[in-house]
């Protein structure tokens, strides 16, 4: 199963997706923020994919893509945003993200595009 950096800064959806994900026999890692996300990224090089909300204090998803992108190339990244200006603003990372999953989502949902980020 793949090891996963889920970075979110709501609390109780961090925890959600990761109990999710952890049912499906992945790994996963917690960050509040996209410095810690980076940082934790940096500390631990063995993570297959970055699961971020584009929209948080201190560094937002999109920053945090676009540098763990540069450090880790073949790392796959999959966003989540609950804002449609925020959708388009991950538009210009095509070829850096997967997706973008739509806030809300539900089990099913973000399960289902994990599966399909890690195949890819």
């Amino acid at each position: 199963m793949a090891k996963i950096l889920i970075t979110e800064d709501e609390d109780s959806l961090r925890r959600f997706v990761a109990r999710a994900l952890q049912l499906d026999g992945h790994e996963t890692v917690e960050a509040a923020d996209g410095a810690e996300g980076l940082a934790l990224l940096k500390k631990d090089e063995s993570f297959d994919l970055l699961l971020s909300d584009i929209r948080m204090p201190v560094m937002d998803g999109i920053e945090l893509a676009l540098q763990a992108s540069a450090t880790f190339p073949s790392l796959k990244i999959l966003l989540m945003t609950g804002y449609a200006e925020q959708r388009e603003r991950a538009d210009n990372l095509s070829g850096k993200v997967l997706d973008v999953v739509s806030k809300p989502f539900t089990l099913p949902d973000i399960r289902k595009a994990v599966a399909l980020a890690l195949v890819a």
